[in-house]
């Protein structure tokens, strides 16, 4: 299977990264908005496109892989990409993800085509496991924690704030609060019960670092409703302790089982990322292996994780899997 990159940040030198350790897939080019002379990939002699020259290039590869920014850029790209030929993205706005999902499954079905968003971990892998454990314990309590790590849309509204010049911000689970989730005691936790927000700031000569601090702990959606700490650090501290992309999270159900409800059981199902962008390149490899499988069946329209056979994401055949994995 041949696959193509649209755009190449930090997601799509991922799924390049990704592609070297699947030996059914090959990658066949990126395509950028940047002028290509600018972007240079890893792997060596692979050709870098710019995007409005994609129609010239559609049989060359077989799946797209958009590895762009869900505030603006895939509402747009993934519905338009989708009538040209099979994509996956990240889409990860949860709360407009059945909008988008109509956009995308009306652009494939018109075109013939097969395109799967919102694929990563989550919405994504922990998707799937709060299905799983949603079903299995049908009467329960679902959490879902995230970090400790880096929140990239979180890093970005630091780092428009007047005054700064760099920043990054971790997201923390409170461990008293994970202790009672597992407990099995479901207990009601509001948005600052269950996560802190740590802040590391590089700001620029001159400014008013309490005017900095004051603007993150107070804006809307994305500090207020936390308990957030700020750090003010020279760039040399961010570039040598911060320089990463950690993350991870919990996806946990609690439930009860029994004729009177006498048994209580907890699944936990957690994520531990050195690289946030690599990991989540790794499930749109294995997703966009599904894509191609379900359009050379004849398949169409918009997908979700929730809509594909797990063999697809293998590239062994049941035989193998039904012996070595089941």
């Amino acid at each position: 299977m041949r696959i193509a990159i649209l755009g190449y940040g930090n997601l799509g030198h991922g799924v390049e990264c990704a592609v070297r350790q699947n030996e059914d897939i090959t990658l066949s080019m990126i395509f950028t908005r940047r002028d290509p002379a600018s972007v240079s990939p890893v792997t060596k002699g692979l050709p870098v496109y710019d995007v409005r020259d994609i129609e010239s290039h559609l049989s060359e590869f077989d799946v797209l892989i958009i590895c762009s920014g869900s505030a603006t850029d895939l509402p747009e790209q993934t519905p338009k990409y989708a009538k040209l030929t099979h994509v996956v993205d990240s889409f990860d706005t949860h709360a407009r993800i059945p909008e988008h999902f109509d956009a995308v499954d009306r652009a494939a079905r018109s075109s013939g085509h097969v395109a799967l968003i919102s694929c990563g971990w989550d919405p994504g892998m922990f998707s799937l496991n709060r299905l799983y454990a949603n079903s299995i314990l049908p009467e329960g309590q679902t959490y879902t924690f995230w970090g400790r790590g880096v929140s990239q849309g979180h890093s970005d509204a630091i780092r428009r704030i007047p005054g700064v010049r760099d920043g990054k911000q971790y997201t923390i689970p409170v461990e008293s609060a994970l202790d009672a989730v597992r407990s099995g005691s479901n207990p009601e936790l509001t948005t600052r019960q269950k996560h802190t927000r740590e802040c590391f700031v590089v700001p620029e000569v001159g400014a008013d670092l309490a005017l900095i601090e004051k603007t993150i702990k107070e804006m809307p959606n994305y500090f207020s409703d936390y308990d957030t700490t700020v750090h003010f650090i020279t760039e040399e501290e961010l570039k040598a302790h911060h320089s990463g992309m950690p993350h991870g999270g919990f996806v946990i159900r609690t439930g009860r089982t029994g004729f009177d409800k006498e048994h209580s059981h907890v699944i936990e199902y957690n994520l531990k990322l050195d690289s946030n962008p690599e990991f989540t390149a790794g499930v749109l490899v294995a997703f966009a292996r599904a894509v191609w499988r379900c359009a050379s069946e004849g398949q169409r329209g918009c997908k979700t994780v929730f809509d594909i056979p797990p063999a697809y994401l293998s590239p062994l055949d049941g035989a193998e899997l039904r012996k070595n994995w089941l």
